[in-house]
């Protein structure tokens, strides 16, 4: 597929936009519903496609940029949020590490949603780039929740309290990497071009403090649901 963005205009909310919001909401619910009555063979085979999916995604989007002569290391290199999350994600389910979960949950999860809602996307239905940032997105959030639904896995405040310095710490070194490179990644040296919620947290510098705030009030409703599992553990444990 070619860059030519106006043969394939990406409008936000449109009907094709909507039609992969729905379909990454209805896999969330399958993925939900399979929870209790997937074998171990089951599980392993969904954690090795959910592998297979967030590293052939990762390579295609590299491969149709080289294809096309315009891979740009301003633009390429894997220090968008979500793209940091795809390799963390992908460490996660071939490790099964607890420590990389705590801190993958909380910011893959954010940033994967808010993409898949506000998509910084250039490129709409029926191009090449449509489906591959959707694939990759959806990706990054089942398998966040694989660790969760299949695994097992469950988060404490301290989860989030790591994920937030963790998040932090990412977002230092992208800056020094923009520095160096006249890049945006992570969106630390300017707003994104498409419309964002960013849009609404006032001008640069000053959004990033904003988006500061945000990240801690997103962590906090993804903590949320464990904080309710916990209580319940503990009053049935009284019982």
């Amino acid at each position: 597929m070619n860059f030519r963005y106006e043969e394939y205009p990406f409008e936000l909310f449109s009907v094709s936009h909507v039609a992969a919001m729905t379909l990454s909401l209805g896999c969330i619910f399958v993925l939900y519903g399979m929870r209790n009555r997937i074998s171990e063979r089951g599980r392993n085979v969904l954690k090795w496609l959910l592998v297979m999916m967030l590293l052939s995604s990762e390579a295609l989007f590299h491969i149709w940029y080289l294809i096309n002569d315009v891979w740009d290391p301003a633009i390429n290199l894997p220090f968008q949020l979500c793209s940091i999350s795809l390799y963390l994600c992908t460490f996660m389910l071939l490790t099964n590490s607890y420590k990389i979960f705590e801190i993958t949950f909380f910011v893959s999860m954010s940033g994967a949603l808010i993409a898949i809602v506000t998509p910084e996307l250039f490129f709409g239905f029926p191009h090449f780039r449509y489906f591959q940032f959707f694939l990759a997105h959806l990706a990054i959030v089942l398998s966040s929740l694989y660790m969760v639904w299949m695994e097992g896995f469950t988060l404490r405040f301290k989860s989030l309290l790591r994920a937030f310095g963790a998040l932090n710490v990412m977002a230092v070194i992208v800056y020094m990497v923009n520095e160096l490179l006249g890049a945006n990644y992570m969106f630390l040296s300017h707003k994104p071009y498409n419309a964002s919620p960013i849009d609404f947290l006032g001008p640069y510098p000053w959004y990033i403090l904003s988006l500061e705030g945000v990240a801690l009030i997103i962590f906090g409703l993804l903590y949320f649901p464990f904080y309710l599992f916990h209580k319940r553990k503990e009053g049935e444990a009284k019982i």
